[in-house]
């Protein structure tokens, strides 16, 4: 990936928290994520699929002692750090932290937009190119609250060329206007809902199963702070705080939400017609319908079907012979054959002599 393709994309993020063990140990209870060490002292790495996705560190004593919240920072590629710092300032930024390389992994900078809301540019030593989708356990979102969402995406389009998207009206809450990065949407920005908090960036990482990873937060000593809820596309997010005070988002994309038709519950009438069988033979023991039907020999079975007397059915009209089944036909040959005079045979009649052949032979032996 060149740097012009690279500039304005979130290529890395970092929480700093008083308690980095107590940290690494939460995350790794709510995301698909192992801890490694790093390079630089003091610095743990977040791993994912093998890829680094995030780092962690402890707050120095003094920002421990001033009562600093923990933070996630978000890093926004920029080619030219130094000329993103100097750009910044033009526009009514603050600096941070003066732009500093980091041996072997680059440069980078930690600035304020005018708002108030932290971030830092950073220029990779390598940067891996990444998929249209972040997979689970990747960022896939940054949401930046602010006080002015129209100055502040003007201070951020100058700097990383950042387009409007579509805008989403939430109400009391005003319009959600997304932002875009190479024709791709990458966040959005609102007006900061909860005064007592300064502006920042709220970055989102994706997860498998919402619900379960919810769980997880509350099992481990964190903080539902909104959601789970469904956003604007079909999403479902869920907004966390670690038992630090660090806070972050989680997000479940559609493609992975069961559809709300296969929530809804059945109507009655349809819920009983659910609980029949989809065929009746299917109820049939499978022995029964596996059995092979006996087969007769093929001569046999040809002879049967064979009429006896191709001209007299032929003469028949097939729709009548069709209309009545065998076991109907067969009893009525056997009534008309009843019915049907008995012809007596010749040789019977001869065989047995005439009454009157009867009756006068005895008077003729008695005359004798």
């Amino acid at each position: 990936m060149s740097q012009a393709d690279l500039r304005g994309k979130f290529v890395w993020h970092e929480l700093m928290t008083p308690d980095a063990q107590a940290a690494a140990d939460f995350y790794a209870r709510v995301l698909p994520w192992t801890t490694e060490a790093s390079t630089v002292p003091g610095y743990t790495l977040w791993m994912s699929a093998m890829a680094g996705v995030a780092g962690l560190m402890g707050q120095p004593q003094a920002v421990r002692e001033s009562g600093t919240p923990p933070s996630w920072l978000v890093y926004i590629a920029a080619p030219d750090v130094d000329a993103t710092v100097e750009a910044a300032q033009r526009l009514g930024g603050k600096v941070l932290k003066s732009p500093t390389d980091i041996p072997g992994i680059g440069r980078f900078a930690v600035l304020s937009d005018p708002q108030g809301a932290a971030f830092a540019v950073f220029m990779p030593a390598m940067a891996a190119p990444e998929g249209a989708k972040p997979p689970v356990g990747r960022f896939s979102w940054h949401e930046l609250a602010t006080l002015d969402p129209q100055s502040a995406l003007a201070f951020y389009a100058q700097l990383f060329g950042w387009t409007r998207g579509p805008a989403h009206d939430m109400g009391a809450g005003g319009l959600y206007q997304i932002i875009e990065h190479a024709g791709a949407q990458i966040g959005g920005v609102h007006v900061l809902q909860d005064p007592s908090k300064p502006p920042h960036w709220l970055s989102y990482v994706r997860v498998e199963r919402l619900d379960e990873a919810v769980a997880a937060v509350q099992a481990h000593g964190g903080r539902v702070l909104r959601g789970p809820h469904v956003v604007p596309g079909g999403d479902r997010v869920a907004h966390i705080m670690d038992p630090q005070g660090g806070t972050i988002a989680l997000h479940e994309p559609p493609a992975a939400v069961q559809p709300a038709a296969a929530r809804r519950p059945a109507a009655p009438g349809k819920a009983k017609r659910a609980a029949r069988p989809p065929v009746r033979h299917a109820a049939k023991p499978a022995a029964k319908r596996a059995a092979p039907a006996k087969k007769k020999p093929a001569a046999k079975a040809a002879a049967k079907r064979r009429p006896k007397h191709p001209a007299k059915r032929a003469a028949k009209p097939a729709v009548r012979r069709a209309a009545k089944p065998a076991a109907k036909r067969a009893p009525a040959r056997k009534a008309a054959a009843k019915r049907r005079p008995v012809r007596k045979s010749r040789t019977a009649a001869h065989a047995r002599p005439k009454k009157s052949a009867r009756r006068a032979a005895p008077r003729r032996a008695r005359r004798r």
